[in-house]
């Protein structure tokens, strides 16, 4: 299963990706309830159609805070240049089996190819 990064979907709603459309086809992409609130941030066509969609994707696990910031410690994540939600990402790989991680943000890209959780897609 793939877990998206914002920047690949965001890149998706503007141009079309055509390889998250064929993942997203084949029912190999989870969604994580803070990236989905994070992209109804942003500016979507289609508002209500597009996010009752994420709404009722498969989920990732998703960590607790408590979880998370043990993560950080014992992965040493912290002063990597990721956040919060990266790292809620990071943590539904780790823990949501054989799930990676795609992103296109390099001090993302870098944690996940570290951890062994890098979906290894453009």
């Amino acid at each position: 299963m793939i877990l998206a990064d914002a920047n690949i979907w965001i890149d998706y709603f503007r141009s079309g990706d055509a390889q998250l459309q064929a993942l997203l086809a084949n029912d190999q992409v989870v969604m994580h309830p803070c990236l989905a609130a994070e992209l109804a941030l942003g500016s979507l066509h289609h508002r209500p159609q597009t996010l009752a969609r994420l709404d009722v994707m498969p989920q990732a696990q998703v960590a607790s805070l408590r979880d998370i910031r043990q993560m950080i410690e014992a992965r040493r994540l912290y002063a990597k240049g990721i956040g919060l939600a990266d790292a809620h990402l990071v943590a539904s790989c780790l823990i949501t089996p054989g799930t990676k991680l795609w992103t296109r943000d390099g001090r993302l890209r870098g944690v996940a190819l570290v951890l062994g959780i890098d979906a290894g897609l453009p």
